[in-house]
């Protein structure tokens, strides 16, 4: 359908963007990781807490939880910070919880233990696709969290069920396109943003028409889309989690 397209960067419609995941950035943090995608590049550090949130307590069971954020020049012009109104952005508030949860269906929160891991992911520079790259740029910076725990004798094993990352679908008329940067995203009549697992389970599916519905037909094809370009996101990470 898609086969002669070629889009402004020179990928096919097809093709996901160049990825690259650059652990252990912040040494403080018991996890870190910066991922870039093409040119979107997101800050994760994962922080381990020895106790759960208050309403958790006693249950025997973990917690992971992320924080969102874009820093003021991550755009091409200056966005302030949420701080500066008194509260978070609900676009931010969003994002997160998808963090959050899509963590948390990859880990096994009972061998946890009551401690918490908090993913803050910080935008350095957004061209499209940041939830996405946040996703699974803190999925590395959660497992090298719990390695340390590993290796501090804290848990027997990496609480892990199995990995997680995300992806962006664009629908432009009848097209369809992977991995949307800003200049798509900003024009595409219907996007979706993907996390499945490295099984090829889906955690979550975001799907929005930006002007008129379209046919439901296209949420499989967006799915099938995803599917494939997971597994560069995929290999990126256990590339570096070897």
């Amino acid at each position: 359908m898609n086969d002669s397209l070629i889009r402004a960067d020179g990928r096919r419609w097809d093709q996901a963007r160049r990825v690259r995941i650059t652990p252990g950035c912040q040494p403080y943090a018991e996890g870190s990781a910066i991922i870039e995608m093409g040119n979107t590049s997101v800050l994760c550090a994962a922080s381990v807490e020895e106790q759960v949130p208050r309403w958790m307590r006693g249950r025997g069971t973990g917690w992971v939880t992320a924080e969102y954020d874009m820093l003021p020049r991550a755009t091409s012009t200056r966005r302030p910070r949420d701080r500066d109104s008194g509260r978070t952005a609900s676009r931010s508030q969003e994002i997160q919880r998808l963090i959050g949860r899509s963590l948390r269906a990859a880990t096994d929160l009972g061998a946890l233990g009551e401690r918490a891991i908090y993913l803050d992911c910080d935008v350095l520079q957004a061209d499209g696709g940041t939830r996405t790259a946040a996703v699974t740029g803190a999925f590395v910076a959660l497992s090298l969290a719990l390695g340390s725990l590993v290796e501090a004798q804290k848990l027997d094993r990496v609480p892990l069920l199995c990995s997680v990352a995300a992806v962006s679908v664009g629908l432009t008329g009848d097209k369809l396109l992977l991995d949307l940067d800003y200049s798509e995203d900003s024009t595409a009549d219907a996007d979706f943003n993907i996390v499945m697992t490295d099984a090829g389970s889906v955690v979550e599916i975001q799907g929005t028409a930006e002007g008129n519905p379209f046919p439901s037909h296209r949420v499989g094809e967006a799915l099938a889309l995803a599917a494939r370009g997971m597994e560069p996101l995929f290999a990126a990470q256990r590339a570096v989690l070897r």
